[in-house]
């Protein structure tokens, strides 16, 4: 477990990643970033296969900077694979998800305005995910 020093560590990581970033969507990272650490007081981010990566136990979301066409967010279940895979289900009325595996899909953002438009959107996909990885949702006074 990560004592909160390597956490405040790990943040100011993400942090001086983020100022040297060089993305036509750095505003809206920067805004997904602050939304998605907002829905659990557990959540820490860290820098993971070179962008911000957020994690309770294990990694779950982590941004794909690269190319740099679009936004793209990729929720998963750490690092490798579990066994056994199970299917998760998420609502995506606007058509933003693509899965290459069961257990791990991409949300693509194809513009500024479309990220700010979505954002509650993609933020809920979050937390959707986050509750079928078996995290029960927890306030700060919970934590």
């Amino acid at each position: 477990m990560a004592t909160k020093r390597d956490i405040a560590t790990q943040q100011a990581d993400v942090d001086a990643f983020m100022k040297q970033l060089d993305h036509p969507f750095k505003a809206e990272i920067e805004r997904l970033r602050e939304a998605i650490q907002g829905l659990d007081p557990r959540i820490t981010e860290e820098v993971k296969w070179n962008a911000p990566s957020f994690k309770i136990d294990d990694h779950f979301a982590t941004f794909k900077l690269y190319p740099p066409r679009n936004l793209q967010l990729v929720l998963h279940t750490g690092a490798k694979p579990k066994t056994p895979q199970r299917n998760f289900t998420l609502d995506d009325p606007h058509h933003l998800l693509k899965w290459p595996a069961i257990d791990r899909c991409v949300v693509t953002l194809k513009s500024p305005e479309q990220a700010a438009e979505l954002r509650d959107v993609v933020v809920e996909l979050v937390r959707s995910w986050i509750e079928q990885l078996g995290y029960e949702a927890k306030t700060d006074s919970q934590k």
